[in-house]
Formats: C-alpha cells, sequence, structure tokens
C-alpha cells in the first residue's frame, strides 16, 4: 500500500509498506481523505523523529472489523482519531485528556497518511465516530482541528457578550472566530497580515479584520471596541513575538489563549506585576478529547461550522510532496486536503477535483 513518509517539509516521499494486520478490537480502514495540519509541517517538531508517517484528520471506510468489535461493520463510514485517553486516570477525571498518558501513547498504525489504517483497540473503543451520510468524507477531515478549537475556546473561558480577537487566519483562525460567534461573542476582530484570509473570516462572521502591517494595531483595536481592549485575545501562531503581541492587546480581567506552540528553546517574557495588577489569565491548549470531536461532528453535520470556508486544496496522495510545501508556505491556503480513492456515491470525487486543479494552477502546483 501507499503511505506518506515525512522526512522534512521537502523531504516527503509516497512509499510502499506492507498492509497493517488488525488484531482483536481492532479496525482496518480504507483512507478515503485526511488534511494536512500546520503541525504536520512544523519542522522543530517533526524532523527530530523523522522518517515518520504524519497525518491524524483521518476519515474512510472501515475495510476489516477485528475480532469482538460489535459496534462497527465492514462499509461503514468514519472518522478516526489518533489518539484517545484512558478515561479513568487522575488528569481524565479532571478533563486534561491530553495529558493522560494512554492519550500520548495512543497512535494509528502507520499513520492517517496511508491507504490502510489500523485502528488500535482503545481508539476503536473510544473515538471512532460513524459519519452521516449527509456528511461528505472531505468535510469530516475537519472533526479532529474542529475539535482542537472547541477545546481552545473553552479553555479561553470566553462567555456570551466577551469582545474576542484572534490572530492568525488560518484555518484555525477561522474555524475559531465561527466558534467565538456560536458560543455568544459580541464583537469578534481577526488580524492577518494576507488580504484573501481576512476577507474569509469577515466571510464566515468576523466584524472587523485587520492587517497587522502598516499602523499600529492597539489604536485600531481601541477605535474599533468602544475604546476597551478585548475580554478575549486567541493567538493561533506559534510565534513567541505573536503571543507578546497577544498579552500587549488583551483587556483588564481578561485572557490569552496560546492555541500553538512554539520550539522548545523559546522563552516568552511576561511581566508578573501587570498580570496581578491587569488579573490577567494566561492558558494553552493542546489537542482534543472524544468529547470535543462528538460536538465538532455534530456542528459540521448540521452546517453551523461551513466546511467550504476552511478547505480551500485538495490533492490526490501522491501529490502529497505538492500538498505539504503549500501548507509550509501557505499564502492563500487555508486547509489543505489530501483525497485517496472514495467510493463513486462521495461528493468529493466530482466537485473537490475539478476545484483543486484551479486551486493548484493558483498556487503554482500544477
Amino acid at each position: 500500500m501507499r503511505a506518506v513518509e515525512y522526512h522534512s517539509n521537502q523531504d516527503v516521499r509516497v512509499v510502499e509498506l506492507p498492509q497493517p494486520t488488525i488484531g482483536p478490537g481492532e479496525l482496518l480502514v480504507r483512507l478515503v481523505a485526511c488534511g494536512i495540519c500546520a503541525s504536520d509541517v512544523m519542522e522543530w517538531y517533526m524532523r527530530p523523529r523523522a522518517p515518520l508517517y504524519p497525518g491524524h484528520e483521518p476519515v474512510g471506510v472501515v475495510e476489516a472489523v477485528g475480532e469482538g468489535v460489535a459496534q462497527f461493520k465492514v462499509g461503514d463510514r468514519v472518522f478516526v482519531h489518533h489518539h484517545v485517553p484512558c478515561m479513568v486516570c487522575h488528569y481524565c477525571q479532571r478533563g486534561a485528556f491530553s495529558q493522560c498518558p494512554t492519550f500520548r501513547a495512543t497512535r494509528l498504525d502507520p499513520g492517517g497518511l496511508a491507504e490502510y489504517i489500523r485502528v488500535p483497540a482503545p481508539n476503536v473503543e473510544r473515538d471512532v465516530l460513524l459519519l452521516p451520510a449527509s456528511l461528505s468524507f472531505e468535510a469530516a477531515t475537519l472533526i479532529e482541528p474542529l475539535a482542537c478549537c472547541i477545546r481552545g475556546i473553552e479553555r479561553a473561558m470566553l462567555r456570551a457578550g466577551d469582545r474576542v480577537l484572534i490572530l492568525g487566519a488560518g484555518s484555525n483562525g477561522i474555524m475559531l472566530a465561527q466558534l467565538a460567534r456560536l458560543r455568544g461573542a459580541v464583537r469578534v476582530m481577526v488580524v492577518d497580515p494576507i488580504a484573501y484570509r481576512r476577507e474569509r473570516a469577515l466571510e464566515v462572521g468576523a466584524d472587523l479584520a485587520f492587517d497587522p502591517e502598516g499602523e499600529p494595531l492597539l489604536p485600531r483595536v481601541l477605535a474599533a471596541n468602544d475604546g476597551r481592549k478585548p475580554d478575549v485575545v486567541i493567538v493561533t501562531p506559534s510565534k513567541v513575538q505573536a503571543m507578546r503581541q497577544g498579552l500587549e492587546l488583551v483587556g483588564p480581567g481578561g485572557t490569552v489563549l496560546l492555541f500553538a506552540p512554539p520550539p522548545p528553546e523559546e522563552q516568552l517574557p511576561v511581566t508578573p506585576n501587570e498580570l496581578f495588577f491587569r488579573e490577567i489569565t494566561l492558558r494553552t491548549s493542546y489537542s482534543a478529547g472524544p468529547y470535543e470531536t462528538r460536538q465538532a461532528l455534530d456542528l459540521l453535520a448540521t452546517g453551523r461550522i461551513r466546511a467550504e470556508s476552511v478547505i480551500t486544496h485538495r490533492f490526490p496522495l501522491p501529490e502529497a510532496a505538492q500538498a505539504f510545501r503549500l501548507v509550509a508556505q501557505p499564502g492563500e491556503a487555508l486547509k489543505v486536503v489530501i483525497l485517496a480513492a472514495a467510493p463513486d456515491a462521495d461528493l468529493t470525487r466530482t466537485a473537490a477535483w475539478s476545484e483543486n486543479q484551479a486551486g493548484r494552477e493558483g498556487a503554482g502546483l500544477a
């Protein structure tokens, strides 16, 4: 079978691997589609572990069912979560699923960007979800990243009536903007240097979209927000400079959420005196658990989060290297999806492929 093998952002290969063999409680899933995450091209995180088999946003069709599996059958359309918690340890009892040792240890074999995926028994038991017929495979690739955004909104302690500023209008920023609106934010503002992304943010319901270049950002935010700093600032870039900017822009009593990690050697300087007297809360959000994936599936299936607002480019599996390069230097790309062989009935077979050609030509990749 074919699988994507990562060595670096400039060295992504499609290689032949043996098809995995499943055991009791496990599933063999035939890949239909899988999104590429910004973390998949975060070289400080990926290259020390290379070669490795990436992909953690897969959806597909059950090809084989292991002994003892009763809740799934061959032919089922499914979302597969790559990590699952034990649900019983100290961290799980506190809702900190991504800190659970089982969560950190579970993974897909060989990864989500392979034609056939072995899904371990814990994953089958706790976070493989049936997809409704109304939800395309392509849209379902957003379940995992949307779940991360849902957890981020929860960790940011966003409340109805809040004024929210999101730094970065990539795919996660666009979904966070929609979630903030659904959560009851009365003003949603985004910041991004790319005009296309700012336009997309406004299309999905953001009230204002700022270009960080040129005039200082703070006076413009104050002018647009009744003279006040935002209650919640969500920082989606993994750059310390953006994190410092988030701390400067948040209002008294507010929360700054860091949504992506910088390299381990980088440090974020803070002034405890200012945090104390302004009562600023600094929080982080890493990954998502089974509660958030179910919420994400429901939001996508009911159309409250619009997949078409996020997915901009599609590539067939053999062109994975081009897809990774595009994500590493995004430009106008938001979410990039790898499409493998899909059932003829699925909507991703027709419209997605024709749209993809235009998207690749625009990116200089045709």
